[in-house]
């Protein structure tokens, strides 16, 4: 393990969301401050858009983490679902049985529990994850539980987090409603080679390296383009670069590392090319079946006047695996006609 050939506390590019390595790019410092000041001003719905692997959760529990001493707040990630099911998840993140309650009734649960806090004068805050994934009855479930205020201020902040497939979903016709609810919409751009950069150091320096840097410029400059500035893609690539340094006991990434990482990790150079072929003759299988050319050419593949060529690698070798089986049958098969003649010939003689 490289963490302590290069003296690192802890794994510096895991894949849990911890808020200690959230890295605050221009994006992700102005998401986080408009999400902020649109809870505290009790706007109602907020949204947060940003392709996968951007950091959205990360930045969303370093926001929950703001709230905790003065909010009730829940994390859905549950959004393959149905409104009760919704309603169930929301009711157990927040301590409350609900398997035997019907719809209704959850919504009265639901209902005396943001009275509760409202009272207490804590705020009440629900983040729903992915929610690309919620279908329409589910969303407006999710729009009518805004419905629950006073005269005065909303009884609920609800976060919606999701891919860009969210924002499709709000600007379609039938979201109308909820697409108005929507107070401020927030979005999370890729980062820049310097960003990438920065995150890179930040996250070394959290785990406690320091003394030189462990990348060069030229080896962060093709991990940026390779990684397209995606959080989790740099995450990945580091993990698998340092892993390659230490073996190789080389204490600084340079840019012939990267790139061997990169052949490795680039899914798109494994991917081999199918040569054409053409359906093997019944002459052929006769050939490989033990001169049998009328068995051969009944088991002969029919002539096809599509290419191999046109087929995926995948396509190609499953009909390669299945023509290798059926040439195992055909000499099984081959084999016992031939025991049989034998056979015969010794009766005979």
């Amino acid at each position: 393990m490289f963490l302590e050939f290069f003296g690192f506390r802890e794994q510096p590019f895991g894949v849990t969301p911890d808020p200690r390595f959230l890295y605050l790019s221009p994006a992700h410092r102005e998401a986080l401050a408009s999400l902020y000041y649109g809870i505290e001003s009790g706007r109602g719905f907020l949204a947060l858009i940003a392709k996968p692997g951007m950091g959205k959760t990360t930045l969303l529990f370093h926001l929950l983490e703001k709230f905790r001493h003065n909010a009730r707040t829940a994390f859905l990630f549950q959004t393959q679902c149905s409104s009760r099911e919704f309603m169930r998840f929301l009711l157990a993140e927040l301590g409350v049985e609900s398997h035997d309650q019907d719809f209704v009734r959850m919504h009265e649960e639901f209902n005396k529990l943001l009275l509760q806090e409202a009272r207490a004068g804590r705020r009440f805050i629900v983040v729903v994850d992915e929610a690309q994934n919620l279908d329409a009855n589910v969303l407006e479930t999710v729009r009518l539980l805004s419905d629950f205020e006073t005269p005065r201020a909303k009884l609920l902040q609800i976060i919606l987090s999701g891919q860009p497939e969210l924002a499709d979903k709000l600007a379609s016709r039938h979201m109308a409603q909820l697409r108005q609810r929507v107070s401020l919409l927030n979005r999370l751009t890729p980062l820049s080679v310097e960003e990438t950069r920065k995150y890179i150091d930040h996250r070394l320096h959290v785990v406690g390296h320091t003394g030189a840097p462990l990348f060069t410029p030229d080896a962060l400059v093709a991990i940026a383009r390779f990684t397209e500035g995606i959080p989790r893609n740099i995450n990945n690539f580091c993990f698998n670069v340092l892993s390659l340094s230490c073996a190789l006991r080389q204490r600084v990434v340079d840019l012939a590392l990267v790139e061997e990482v990169i052949n490795d990790l680039d899914i798109s150079q494994h991917v081999t090319e199918v040569a054409p072929q053409r359906p093997l003759d019944f002459q052929e299988l006769a050939s490989m079946m033990g001169g049998n050319p009328s068995q051969a050419r009944m088991a002969a593949p029919a002539p096809s006047t599509d290419r191999l060529e046109a087929l995926t690698p995948a396509e190609a070798k499953a009909y390669m695996q299945q023509l290798s089986g059926q040439l195992k049958d055909w000499q099984h098969s081959a084999d016992r006609v031939a025991s049989h003649r034998s056979s015969a010939r010794i009766k005979r003689d």
